[in-house]
């Protein structure tokens, strides 16, 4: 993906009023690199494929283009995860490989717990989450490291709001919650 667009995409992922003054990263020849220095403690970037949970058929769809802007807790906690499985991709390491380092690297510590509040902005009309998902709907995701939360959370029952992804070999589970509005402030319909 072309530096300038990839930056841009990156940014959509959140109101001007957070990406302008965020961190951008983008995909270099060997991982994410830091292309534009911010002051605001966020942090954009778009994921690839090699970052949706396990099952998912667009794990190597090479066309997923996620852009998120995390916080500064998610920039701390869940960016390391991030940038850890594309290095391993990046290196040619297989699904089970990736799955093994990254379980390794968590239960020795090595990747931290999230923190609390750790949050990101997926607000990007121009998001691509794999063949079939386009860019499904506005949505914050909340990052926790229990494996319990989604019964706390009310997720993923019938009529919630909040979905839940519980992603169990890096103890990680990630809340989606919908809202109404776009990066650029239209409304989702």
């Amino acid at each position: 993906m072309d530096r300038d667009a990839e930056i841009a995409l990156a940014r959509s992922a959140a109101p001007d009023s957070i990406s302008r003054d965020a961190d951008v990263m983008v995909m270099g020849r060997h991982g994410y690199e830091t292309a534009v220095h911010g002051k605001n403690g966020f942090v954009c970037l778009v994921e690839r494929g090699w970052t949706a949970t396990l099952n998912d058929p667009n794990f190597w769809n090479p066309k997923l283009r996620g852009p998120l802007c995390l916080n500064s807790a998610a920039a701390r906690t869940y960016l390391p995860r991030t940038i850890k499985k594309t290095e391993l991709v990046l290196a040619g390491r297989t699904k089970d490989e990736m799955v093994a380092a990254v379980t390794a690297s968590v239960d020795k510590k090595e990747l931290p717990a999230m923190e609390p509040g750790a949050m990101s902005y997926m607000l990007s009309k121009d998001s691509n989450l794999g063949d079939g998902n386009g860019h499904w709907r506005p949505h914050l995701m909340f990052f926790f490291s229990e494996d319990d939360a989604a019964a706390r959370w009310g997720a993923n029952l019938p009529n919630s709001p909040i979905y839940a992804i519980n992603d169990s070999w890096e103890h990680l589970t990630t809340f989606l919650v919908p809202v109404q509005k776009w990066s650029d402030g239209e409304a989702d319909k």
